[in-house]
């Protein structure tokens, strides 16, 4: 039984000797038969250097180097899809989620043969009162316009089978949100309630998770375009009911609206517009981000013994 390791390095430099020698500790306790690969993605500061420093003292361990960033998700696919293992064991390197963690899910799935995949997910979110809303709006919203419903508070640490790995990377799209994928491709899987460490700043600001909400529901759904139909329509409706009320204004009362109510019609409809045109715009952007079929990383170095 061979099982293995994947992690990702990004302004990661601080962590990974500590990590690397935690993670091998609880490797070890369950086979010496294993493999232990970082995705540097492209990474600013010494990640790469302190990676290959393991690399060339220890065995077992594979280096892969992007090119340049290209992003968690897409470096987590480039790790699971260089592994060779009969189970896969998914986990950041910033110590965050405790490598400890690796034992536990491994009793959980090695003593039920019908869990494919043990997860982690925060009972309650760490961080501040900002984080803490944000975090809560973004699933709320997500779920309420995706029909994949993604487990609120997910995290990136997973112990996985084989076939569960394989079917996980047959997806191929280019936009590629890994936390709605976990959950789209099914098979068993048994969620643990788990405590992650607060080790400063997210590196997820405000921008990025509104980013990353609008990618995960455009990426998940088409309820925003069929709610852009109903939106029309209803205000196609009201509009045509306000005309009537104006018209019999005109016709009863002698009486027609102000230029401060057309003029405040006009900016309306003008920033209603625009609204429509923008989650159209992001839709056909997608699609042609697919249809251009660049390849979602770019490997410069596999370093592997």
């Amino acid at each position: 039984m061979k099982l293995s390791i994947v992690t990702t390095l990004y302004k990661s430099a601080p962590y990974i000797y500590e990590f690397f020698y935690k993670i091998k500790k609880q490797v070890l306790d369950i086979t010496n038969d294993y493999e232990i690969i970082f995705v540097n993605d492209g990474s600013p500061d010494e990640s790469l250097k302190i990676a290959l420093d393991i690399f060339q003292k220890e065995e077992n361990v594979t280096v892969i180097e992007f090119s340049r960033n290209f992003g968690h998700h897409d470096a987590m696919r480039a790790g699971l899809s260089n592994t060779s293992g009969d189970f896969v064991f998914l986990i950041d390197s910033d110590l965050e989620e405790n490598p400890k963690l690796l034992y536990e899910f491994w009793e959980k799935l090695s003593n039920n043969e019908n869990i494919d995949v043990v997860y982690g997910y925060q009972e309650k979110r760490k961080g501040k009162l900002l984080e803490k809303i944000s975090g809560k709006l973004y699933y709320k919203i997500l779920n309420s316009f995706s029909d994949t419903k993604i487990k609120e508070n997910l995290l990136t640490v997973r112990l996985m089978t084989k076939s569960y790995v394989k079917s996980l990377l047959s997806f191929n799209e280019n936009n590629y949100i890994i936390g709605g994928i976990f959950e789209l491709t099914g098979y068993n899987q048994f969620g643990i309630p788990v405590k992650k460490e607060d080790k400063g700043k997210s590196s997820y600001n405000i921008f990025r998770k509104v980013t990353l909400l609008i990618n995960s529901i455009t990426s998940f759904s088409n309820k925003p375009l069929e709610l852009i139909f109903y939106i029309g329509l209803i205000t196609s409706s009201v509009s045509f009911l306000g005309l009537i009320i104006i018209l019999l204004n005109k016709l009863i009362y002698g009486f027609l609206v102000g230029w401060t109510s057309i003029i405040f019609l006009i900016i309306f409809t003008f920033g209603f517009n625009v609204t429509i045109i923008g989650i159209i715009g992001i839709y056909l952007s997608k699609i042609f981000n697919e249809v251009k079929n660049r390849p979602n990383y770019i490997i410069k170095n596999i370093y592997r013994k």
